[in-house]
């Protein structure tokens, strides 16, 4: 039994007990009382501690991450990153990049300090697209991050897998607007690599000489966790030692906000207070609030980095993906697919529901969204979902549809090395059908060792990577 059952047993026991002897003092009772309670507490749950699948493993089976690279409405790096989840701050604020008084949406979360010239050519950076910097950026920091010496190794052994979750927004916009006001002619000819999925992928592999292994995935916003997770396998199948794995957005534009707003999928309360729009789980929530960034990890086995004595933040031992086959945009109700995607990532680290001490949570803030994604966490935790601590960072910084699953990746390492749970902000009022812990407005301390992190995209594409604390 779990220790909220034993104690629940023990104070039904001594409760009855007190009664019964009052009038009866006969050590018969006792026995009927026990079986009494076996009965009622029958449906408990019963956790047996489990050696993970992965500490069964040889440690060139066992996949660490090793280092980190994040640019998020924050800034750029780890510091203003985590310094503003945990302090609870909103970087959510007007959009600047154009003019967005003809939305009903108003307001993103933009990365407004970000200097590619700082990581690469400045002639390079101009032929690639934003998302394409962030990722080349978000790489470079992860690399230095984790002290690997690419100079020195095997280039042919080190792959990239950077998501996206569609195509360059802002590309595709200028390249229609060129058309438009001066035909087909005169549209840039560096407008396809830049627009293409799998460049920031490909301009990671050329920016730091990669040979290696290099693919992309574009799951809509599934794809930043669905990255980690198969770049973790294509390192288990031996198809590289080393992989760069993450995913990059820019979707602020005219085009990407208009069409947003016509699924009706943002937030259009709260333009006037930009910090208090995104409001996951709160019953007052009415949509996402877009963003931007990139977050890339450097993943490797753990017989890797023992030995180059690498910094080991923390070890990915499950992955889970599913499909709800429900709806292009909706998601199922029941939070269904999303259930089995949590229960394949549990099933792949031999964890049970109770072990695992956080969760990162999708949650964008949309009405259903919240609901189905608290269902499916109820469906595979059962009681103990009341008791597990669960947070959306969407809160803070928006929704990074491609990215959104490696920068929340990158909270959950963070939080389960530094003992630290995000905050869930603007959870002022309370939606009685999302009623679990959902660690409100202040960050809380907590003894953390297995976190978990869920990622669901547009298509009822499912995707979740369970993490421990570093070995």
């Amino acid at each position: 039994m779990t220790p909220r059952a034993l104690d629940r047993r023990a104070a039904l026991r001594a409760e009855l007990l007190g009664l019964v002897r009052e009038h009866v003092p006969d050590e018969a009772i006792e026995a009927q009382i026990e079986a009494l309670l076996a009965e009622v507490l029958a449906d408990e749950p019963v956790v047996e501690p489990q050696m993970a699948a992965t500490d069964q493993q040889p440690p060139d089976q066992r996949i660490v991450v090793t280092g980190i690279g994040v640019i998020s409405p924050f800034g750029v790096g780890i510091e203003p990153f985590w310094s503003g989840l945990t302090a609870g701050r909103s970087a959510i604020g007007r959009i600047t990049f154009f003019d967005p008084s003809d939305y009903p949406c108003q307001l993103a979360g933009q990365v407004n300090d970000f200097e590619p010239q700082a990581f690469m050519d400045a002639k390079e950076a101009r032929r690639m697209s934003r998302a394409g910097q962030m990722a080349v950026a978000a790489a470079r920091m992860a690399v230095e991050h984790a002290r690997l010496p690419i100079e020195r190794m095997a280039r042919d052994e080190i792959g990239v897998l950077i998501a996206s979750g569609t195509t360059s927004m802002p590309d595709v916009e200028q390249a229609a607007a060129t058309l438009i006001r001066r035909g087909g002619m005169k549209i840039s000819p560096f407008f396809i690599p830049a627009a293409l999925p799998n460049m920031p992928s490909s301009q990671v592999a050329i920016q730091l000489g990669l040979r290696g292994y290099t693919t992309s995935i574009c799951t809509a916003c599934a794809a930043g966790a669905q990255a980690i997770g198969e770049a973790a396998e294509v390192i288990r199948r031996g198809d590289a030692e080393v992989m760069l794995a993450g995913g990059a957005e820019a979707p602020i534009t005219a085009l990407s906000l208009g069409a947003f707003c016509v699924l009706r999928a943002l937030s259009t309360r709260s333009n006037d207070e930009p910090t208090r729009a995104s409001r996951p789980f709160d019953a007052w929530r009415d949509g996402f609030v877009p963003g931007e960034g990139a977050a890339v990890l450097v993943l490797e086995r753990l017989s890797s980095a023992q030995r180059r004595g690498a910094p080991i933040l923390a070890e990915l031992i499950g992955y889970g993906v599913s499909a709800d086959a429900y709806h292009v945009t909706a998601p199922d109700p029941n939070g269904e697919g999303a259930a089995l995607a949590m229960w394949r990532a549990l099933k792949q680290a031999r964890l049970d529901p109770q072990q695992v001490d956080y969760i990162n949570a999708h949650a964008t803030g949309t009405p259903a969204g919240d609901i189905a994604e608290t269902r499916a966490i109820k469906h595979v935790f059962g009681e103990y979902a009341y008791s597990v601590p669960i947070s959306s960072i969407k809160s803070m910084i928006g929704h990074l549809t491609g990215a959104a699953g490696a920068v929340e990746a990158v909270a959950t390492i963070l939080a389960l090395h530094h003992g630290l749970i995000p905050p869930t902000i603007n959870l002022e009022h309370p939606d009685p059908e999302c009623d679990l812990d959902y660690v409100p407005n202040v960050a809380r301390r907590a003894d953390l060792q297995v976190a978990m992190s869920n990622s669901f995209g547009f298509g009822g594409v499912n995707a979740v990577l369970a993490f421990r604390a570093a070995p």
